[in-house]
């Protein structure tokens, strides 16, 4: 039999012993306070967290991928993050992509079995075709998970970067793992329910691995969102936003520069900022690595 005694994510909280005597405000409350020492726990690891962006950076720049591995809740933080990112930052989405101990089908429901296999993990990462260029990120609340321990194995072995979050020190895929990321927020208001403080630590380190990879290759001018798609109403006037708020110009301006670039508001931004059409403000990006900033002192620099 396993024995989970030990974990902080499987004590009792003494602060809710009483949890089912508690009115809905007392409830609210206590949890509300709880999470701060989520925010907390994330901060304490803020290091290695630096370590993990710069090589999941390092990852996209040469044409690797950042990938989680994850079972239950902490591999559905893994989906959430990765399906996020093709609209907010215009990637392909096979650039991010989120394994769940099951599959698909287990997002939204429970696969038995499937993360305690020490196979399932590799056959996954095999089908997507693994290298040494992809990051691999490990997720498990408790830090035990069969799933994940072994698909880092198996990373390991092909040259992979690899990094593991887990809510307890010295977690064994912590130990799998190149790096590891540890925020401890302690005992869940609710014993043993880590979709809660310990969800929230995973999901504020996911939240910084991503955008800031994504900043780190050119996704972002100052802090705004250049290579959003337009998919949706909402998002055609937040392109035009951000094309207004990065250059000054007028909606009428921002709509006509928008048209001409396709729709793609870096390009936009870079031919407004440049006084130049689509074309030269396209190549002028691809000289930069995508970078609107890059593209600005390159131009400065041939001028100076």
């Amino acid at each position: 039999m396993i024995d989970l005694s030990k974990l902080t994510t499987e004590s009792r909280n003494p602060d809710t012993m009483k949890l089912d005597e508690m009115t809905p405000l007392e409830i609210a409350r206590i949890m509300n306070r709880e999470d701060t020492k989520a925010v907390k726990a994330v901060e304490e690891v803020l290091p290695e967290i630096a370590t993990a962006i710069q090589w999941a950076t390092e990852s996209l720049e040469k044409g690797g991928r950042i990938i989680y591995l994850g079972a239950g809740t902490s591999g559905r933080l893994g989906v959430l993050d990765a399906v996020e990112c093709p609209p907010t930052f215009g990637v392909d989405p096979g650039m991010v992509v989120g394994l769940i101990a099951g599959g698909r089908n287990a997002f939204m429901k429970a696969v038995e079995g499937a993360e305690d296999s020490h196979t399932l993990c590799e056959q996954d990462l095999k089908e997507l075709g693994l290298t040494e260029k992809d990051t691999v990120i490990g997720l498990a609340a408790s830090g035990r998970t069969p799933y994940v321990i072994y698909g880092l194995k198996y990373a390991n072995s092909i040259g992979c970067k690899t990094v593991a979050i887990a809510c307890n020190k010295n977690s064994e895929v912590g130990k799998e793992a190149r790096i590891a990321i540890e925020p401890v927020p302690g005992p869940e208001v609710l014993t043993g329910s880590t979709r809660l403080k310990a969800g929230t630590c995973q999901k504020m380190v996911l939240n910084m691995i991503s955008t800031a990879s994504m900043v780190g290759i050119g996704k972002a001018y100052e802090n705004l969102m250049v290579d959003v798609k337009q998919s949706n109403e909402k998002l055609v006037v937040r392109a035009q936003n951000i094309t207004m708020e990065a250059t000054g110009c007028t909606r009428g301006e921002a709509e006509a520069a928008l048209a001409q670039a396709g729709g793609h508001v870096k390009t936009a931004v870079t031919m407004l900022i440049m006084g130049c059409d689509a074309a030269q403000a396209q190549d002028k990006l691809s000289g930069a690595g995508g970078k609107i900033k890059e593209a600005l002192k390159e131009n400065r620099n041939r001028i100076g």
